[in-house]
């Protein structure tokens, strides 16, 4: 299995993404992108979430980029979006953001982008890969005033602010509005609240005391419990979590009621497309959004693409269809107009936005799409690949797909990282879809 996966290379801190990997990995990393840009000296921007193993791995890093003669930038605690963005304004060779994203905090992981803002090809990923594993102690070593130096860029965050606030296109400020802001006591802890500051909102910050061990705990994107419960309690407008590097973001109706990634494409892609701005009509979604997405998008002739899981393949089939939004049902959502990775502060900016432009509050705007049933299940399998081709599983498939018919949604997938394949069944009743995935599961057992 190969060290990058769809998200950089991840593992638990100092035991799989250990130190010595990190070094190694800035030594490979600097060498290869050198190599891609010969006309000057390198300089490769770092940044982090605040997980406490941070610390660690960046200066292991950043003593790797050094000692190859690269100089670094460093960006300290910041959102994963903000260095794409960031590495092009310094015009750096590179940029790397160590985060483990909604990953609990023993996780970490180590990602990088080109000099334009996207995550790097697989052929640079695989080059900077080989090095590391047939070692790095044979490249260069300058000496003297050829080490690399660092260099701590302390406008940064206020530098990507200022984008930030330069994407919003409403008439006015957002005085009337109240926000509950949870920032995942992660890398938003100062750039959520500080957005909504500055656009006039009343802002209530909660989860943003990161201790570098509190990183997604029972907080942000995958627990909105908290979130909701503030909503309530303060009367806001709307409450949005992001999680622990801010490329995602899930949001709360002004009821508590939580709003997912699925929603939030929708709202924007018809508000775009009532503006004439959707061009193409396209969206692209993964095999895993809600069937609901379709149905209202295709209500108003926008065209939905579908790709795989993982933002690296949305990507990919925006840039093919030439789609300008796309996303995933957990809040990572492309605005490829503004960003080139998703963003979780650009997006709930963009979601109120539509808010402020239609004077609609969110409950109003989410019933644009009704989500249908949707049932997941984990199958504990070895043998992922042939099992799934067993003419008995395939006659299973083929039977659950007539009887959810047009209106369902069947997807049966291995994971990629452990020995389960998944199913996901959606339609209009749930019963079905209880029956059609215990049908497939009694399959599965027989070919076993």
């Amino acid at each position: 299995m190969g060290m990058f996966g769809t998200d950089g290379v991840r593992g638990v801190a100092n035991v799989e993404l250990t130190p010595e990997l990190a070094f190694n990995l800035g030594r490979a990393g600097s060498y290869v992108l050198a190599m891609q840009d010969k006309t000057s000296r390198p300089r490769i921007m770092v940044g982090k979430d605040t997980r406490v193993s941070g610390d660690m791995l960046e200066a292991a890093l950043i003593a790797g980029i050094c000692s190859t003669g690269a100089d670094v930038l460093t960006v300290g605690v910041i959102p994963t979006p903000a260095v794409a963005y960031l590495t092009q304004v310094y015009h750096a060779s590179c940029g790397v953001v160590i985060s483990a994203s909604h990953n609990p905090v023993q996780d970490n992981g180590i990602k990088f982008f080109g000099p334009n803002g996207y995550k790097l090809p697989d052929e640079i990923e695989e080059q900077i890969e080989k090095l590391v594993r047939q070692g790095t102690a044979d490249l260069s070593r300058p000496t003297g005033e050829e080490v690399g130096r660092v260099y701590d860029v302390e406008e940064a965050l206020n530098r990507y602010l200022d984008y930030l606030v330069s994407c919003y296109t409403g008439d006015e400020k957002l005085n009337d509005l109240t926000v509950v802001v949870d920032c995942a006591n992660g890398a938003a802890y100062k750039a959520g609240p500080r957005l909504w500051s500055r656009l006039g909102a009343r802002v209530i910050a909660i989860n943003n005391t990161p201790n570098g061990i509190n990183i997604n705990d029972r907080c942000g994107s995958t627990y909105t419990e908290g979130l909701r419960a503030a909503v309530v309690h303060f009367k806001a407008d709307v409450g949005i979590a992001y999680d622990g590097d801010a490329d995602r973001c899930i949001v709360v109706d002004e009821f508590g009621n939580e709003t997912d990634g699925d929603h939030l494409m929708v709202i924007c892609a018809l508000d775009l497309r009532r503006r004439g701005l959707l061009d193409p009509p396209t969206v692209v979604a993964t095999v895993m959004s809600n069937i609901g997405l379709d149905i209202a998008l295709r209500r108003e002739t926008v065209q939905v693409e579908s790709s795989k899981v993982g933002d690296r393949y949305v990507l990919e089939k925006m840039k093919e269809t030439g789609a300008i939004l796309g996303g995933e049902q957990s809040g990572h959502v492309i605005f490829l107009q503004h960003s080139t990775t998703g963003d979780g502060l650009l997006t709930s900016l963009k979601l109120v936005e539509v808010m402020k432009r239609t004077g609609l509050p969110l409950s109003e705007l989410a019933r644009e799409m009704e989500k249908l049933p949707q049932l997941l299940v984990n199958i504990k399998m070895e043998d992922k690949e042939t099992i799934l081709s067993h003419e008995l599983v395939t006659a299973a498939l083929c039977s659950a797909e007539k009887k959810l018919g047009e209106m369902g949604k069947l997807v049966v997938r291995p994971s990629g990282t452990e020995p389960l394949v998944r199913i996901m069944a959606q339609g209009p009743r749930q019963y079905l879809l209880e029956e059609v995935i215990a049908e497939i599961s009694a399959a599965i057992q027989k070919a076993q």
